[in-house]
Protein backbone atom coordinates (compact mmCIF):
# COMPACT_ATOMS: atom_id res chain seq x y z
CA UNK A 1 0.00 0.00 0.00
CA UNK A 2 2.77 2.14 0.83
CA UNK A 3 6.35 1.97 -0.67
CA UNK A 4 8.70 4.25 0.19
CA UNK A 5 11.91 4.39 -1.86
CA UNK A 6 15.33 6.54 -1.27
CA UNK A 7 13.11 8.97 0.78
CA UNK A 8 14.94 12.45 1.15
CA UNK A 9 14.08 15.65 3.07
CA UNK A 10 16.32 18.68 3.68
CA UNK A 11 15.79 22.34 4.76
CA UNK A 12 17.66 25.70 4.78
CA UNK A 13 19.43 24.93 1.77
CA UNK A 14 20.68 21.46 2.66
CA UNK A 15 21.92 22.41 6.40
CA UNK A 16 19.07 20.59 7.84
CA UNK A 17 18.74 17.32 6.88
CA UNK A 18 15.12 15.41 8.02
CA UNK A 19 15.69 12.54 6.32
CA UNK A 20 18.43 10.67 4.46
CA UNK A 21 17.53 8.15 1.53
CA UNK A 22 15.21 6.31 3.57
CA UNK A 23 13.05 3.01 2.25
CA UNK A 24 10.82 0.91 3.36
CA UNK A 25 7.00 -0.81 2.64
CA UNK A 26 4.14 -0.80 4.60
CA UNK A 27 1.47 -3.78 3.52
CA UNK A 28 -2.40 -2.80 3.15
CA UNK A 29 -3.82 -3.27 6.06
CA UNK A 30 -0.69 -3.17 8.26
CA UNK A 31 -0.01 -0.85 11.24
CA UNK A 32 3.32 -0.19 11.68
CA UNK A 33 4.79 2.15 14.65
CA UNK A 34 7.95 4.37 14.37
CA UNK A 35 10.00 5.04 17.15
CA UNK A 36 13.23 7.25 17.92
CA UNK A 37 14.49 10.24 19.01
CA UNK A 38 12.80 13.38 18.52
CA UNK A 39 13.97 15.24 15.86
CA UNK A 40 14.83 11.86 13.97
CA UNK A 41 12.76 12.60 11.50
CA UNK A 42 9.29 10.74 12.17
CA UNK A 43 6.70 13.60 11.91
CA UNK A 44 8.59 14.48 8.69
CA UNK A 45 7.88 11.49 7.40
CA UNK A 46 4.31 11.21 7.93
CA UNK A 47 4.34 14.50 7.13
CA UNK A 48 5.64 13.53 3.68
CA UNK A 49 3.45 10.39 3.14
CA UNK A 50 0.06 12.74 4.12
CA UNK A 51 1.14 15.19 1.03
CA UNK A 52 1.49 18.29 3.91
CA UNK A 53 4.96 18.60 2.30
CA UNK A 54 7.30 17.53 -0.72
CA UNK A 55 10.28 15.34 -0.58
CA UNK A 56 13.85 17.08 -1.67
CA UNK A 57 14.29 13.33 -3.65
CA UNK A 58 12.99 9.82 -4.07
CA UNK A 59 9.77 8.48 -4.26
CA UNK A 60 6.28 7.95 -2.56
CA UNK A 61 4.22 5.51 -4.05
CA UNK A 62 0.98 4.71 -2.36
CA UNK A 63 -1.21 1.69 -3.97
CA UNK A 64 1.33 1.46 -6.68
CA UNK A 65 1.09 5.06 -7.87
CA UNK A 66 3.49 8.04 -7.43
CA UNK A 67 2.30 10.48 -5.24
CA UNK A 68 3.16 13.59 -7.06
CA UNK A 69 1.73 11.69 -10.29
CA UNK A 70 -1.71 12.08 -8.03
CA UNK A 71 -3.65 14.58 -9.82
CA UNK A 72 -5.34 16.37 -6.69
CA UNK A 73 -3.36 16.35 -3.52
CA UNK A 74 -6.14 17.59 -1.82
CA UNK A 75 -8.56 15.04 -3.05
CA UNK A 76 -5.68 12.09 -2.14
CA UNK A 77 -5.48 13.95 1.34
CA UNK A 78 -9.21 14.35 2.27
CA UNK A 79 -10.50 11.19 0.80
CA UNK A 80 -7.52 8.57 1.22
CA UNK A 81 -5.89 9.64 4.13
CA UNK A 82 -6.42 10.12 7.93
CA UNK A 83 -4.69 11.94 10.49
CA UNK A 84 -4.04 12.16 14.17
CA UNK A 85 -2.02 14.75 15.68
CA UNK A 86 -0.16 15.02 18.58
CA UNK A 87 -2.12 18.14 19.76
CA UNK A 88 -5.42 17.67 18.83
CA UNK A 89 -6.10 20.90 16.19
CA UNK A 90 -9.81 20.88 16.56
CA UNK A 91 -11.23 24.23 16.32
CA UNK A 92 -12.17 25.99 19.34
CA UNK A 93 -14.94 27.69 18.58
CA UNK A 94 -16.90 24.86 16.91
CA UNK A 95 -18.72 21.59 18.38
CA UNK A 96 -16.68 18.16 18.50
CA UNK A 97 -19.34 17.19 16.30
CA UNK A 98 -18.48 20.12 13.97
CA UNK A 99 -14.76 19.47 14.45
CA UNK A 100 -15.21 15.43 13.20
CA UNK A 101 -17.69 16.35 10.40
CA UNK A 102 -15.06 19.05 9.01
CA UNK A 103 -13.07 16.29 6.37
CA UNK A 104 -16.76 15.18 4.71
CA UNK A 105 -17.03 19.09 3.65
CA UNK A 106 -14.30 18.10 1.01
CA UNK A 107 -16.68 16.05 -0.39
CA UNK A 108 -19.06 16.86 -2.96
CA UNK A 109 -22.90 16.43 -2.55
CA UNK A 110 -23.01 14.45 0.80
CA UNK A 111 -25.94 14.96 2.39
CA UNK A 112 -26.02 17.07 5.68
CA UNK A 113 -27.98 15.02 7.54
CA UNK A 114 -25.70 11.76 6.29
CA UNK A 115 -22.65 13.85 7.58
CA UNK A 116 -23.84 14.53 10.96
CA UNK A 117 -25.02 11.13 11.76
CA UNK A 118 -21.29 9.66 10.46
CA UNK A 119 -19.92 12.41 12.67
CA UNK A 120 -22.39 10.85 15.56
CA UNK A 121 -21.80 7.60 15.69
CA UNK A 122 -17.88 8.09 15.20
CA UNK A 123 -18.21 9.83 18.48
CA UNK A 124 -20.13 7.42 20.26
CA UNK A 125 -17.71 4.71 19.74
CA UNK A 126 -15.44 6.96 21.41
CA UNK A 127 -17.50 7.37 24.19
CA UNK A 128 -18.18 10.94 24.00
CA UNK A 129 -21.95 10.88 22.31
CA UNK A 130 -22.99 12.98 25.52
CA UNK A 131 -19.95 15.51 24.27
CA UNK A 132 -20.91 16.38 20.53
CA UNK A 133 -21.99 20.03 21.02
CA UNK A 134 -19.46 20.84 23.80
CA UNK A 135 -16.92 22.95 22.60
CA UNK A 136 -13.65 21.72 22.70
CA UNK A 137 -12.65 23.61 25.23
CA UNK A 138 -15.28 22.27 27.34
CA UNK A 139 -13.92 19.17 27.54
CA UNK A 140 -10.47 16.97 29.22
CA UNK A 141 -7.54 16.67 27.15
CA UNK A 142 -8.50 13.20 26.58
CA UNK A 143 -12.02 13.82 25.32
CA UNK A 144 -10.23 16.31 22.42
CA UNK A 145 -8.11 14.09 21.20
CA UNK A 146 -11.03 10.66 21.17
CA UNK A 147 -12.76 13.33 18.72
CA UNK A 148 -9.38 13.97 16.88
CA UNK A 149 -9.14 10.43 16.13
CA UNK A 150 -13.22 10.46 15.16
CA UNK A 151 -12.61 13.28 12.93
CA UNK A 152 -9.56 11.31 11.26
CA UNK A 153 -11.66 8.28 10.85
CA UNK A 154 -14.67 10.17 9.47
CA UNK A 155 -14.14 9.40 5.70
CA UNK A 156 -13.15 5.81 6.19
CA UNK A 157 -9.15 6.60 4.74
CA UNK A 158 -7.60 3.74 3.38
CA UNK A 159 -4.40 5.05 5.42
CA UNK A 160 -3.96 6.22 8.74
CA UNK A 161 -1.24 8.79 9.86
CA UNK A 162 -1.09 8.63 13.91
CA UNK A 163 1.68 11.38 15.13
CA UNK A 164 2.05 10.48 18.99
CA UNK A 165 -1.84 10.16 19.18
CA UNK A 166 -1.58 9.15 22.89
CA UNK A 167 1.28 11.61 23.80
CA UNK A 168 -0.61 13.90 25.49
CA UNK A 169 -3.16 11.92 27.34
CA UNK A 170 -3.39 9.36 30.49
CA UNK A 171 -2.33 6.18 30.18
CA UNK A 172 -6.34 4.90 30.38
CA UNK A 173 -7.23 7.16 27.60
CA UNK A 174 -3.79 6.04 26.06
CA UNK A 175 -4.78 2.37 26.14
CA UNK A 176 -8.57 3.47 24.96
CA UNK A 177 -7.55 5.02 22.12
CA UNK A 178 -5.19 2.63 20.88
CA UNK A 179 -7.82 0.15 20.93
CA UNK A 180 -10.45 2.33 18.88
CA UNK A 181 -7.16 2.54 16.32
CA UNK A 182 -6.42 -0.90 16.03
CA UNK A 183 -9.75 -2.06 16.13
CA UNK A 184 -10.73 0.11 12.98
CA UNK A 185 -7.49 -0.88 11.40
CA UNK A 186 -8.57 -4.76 11.57
CA UNK A 187 -11.70 -3.88 10.34
CA UNK A 188 -11.54 -1.99 7.62
CA UNK A 189 -8.25 -3.46 6.37
CA UNK A 190 -6.81 0.40 7.01
CA UNK A 191 -3.08 0.50 6.39
CA UNK A 192 -1.50 2.53 9.54
CA UNK A 193 1.74 4.26 10.51
CA UNK A 194 1.74 5.32 14.18
CA UNK A 195 4.27 7.81 15.55
CA UNK A 196 5.24 7.02 19.79
CA UNK A 197 7.77 7.07 22.00
CA UNK A 198 6.29 4.79 24.13
CA UNK A 199 7.47 1.64 23.58
CA UNK A 200 4.33 -0.27 25.18
CA UNK A 201 1.87 1.80 22.45
CA UNK A 202 4.01 0.58 19.73
CA UNK A 203 4.75 -2.85 20.42
CA UNK A 204 1.01 -2.98 19.26
CA UNK A 205 1.54 -2.68 16.01
CA UNK A 206 2.35 -5.41 13.58
CA UNK A 207 6.03 -4.39 13.17
CA UNK A 208 8.28 -1.23 14.78
CA UNK A 209 10.34 1.19 12.73
CA UNK A 210 13.47 2.56 14.32
CA UNK A 211 14.82 5.34 13.11
CA UNK A 212 18.01 7.56 14.33
CA UNK A 213 19.09 11.07 12.28
CA UNK A 214 16.37 10.80 9.55
CA UNK A 215 17.78 7.06 8.81
CA UNK A 216 16.19 4.01 8.89
CA UNK A 217 18.56 1.65 11.62
CA UNK A 218 15.98 -1.11 11.92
Amino acid sequence: MIRIEKLYKHYERGLVKALNGISFEVKKGETCSIMGPSGCGKSTLLNLIGALDVPTNGEIIIDGKLLKDIGSLAKYRSKQVGFVFQFHNLIPNITLAENVELPTLAISGMNPIHRKEKALKLLSEVGLEDRAEFLPTKVSGGERQRAAVARALINSPKILLADEPTGNVDSETAEFIMSIILKRCRKYNMTTLIVSHNRDIAKQADRILFMRDGCLIG
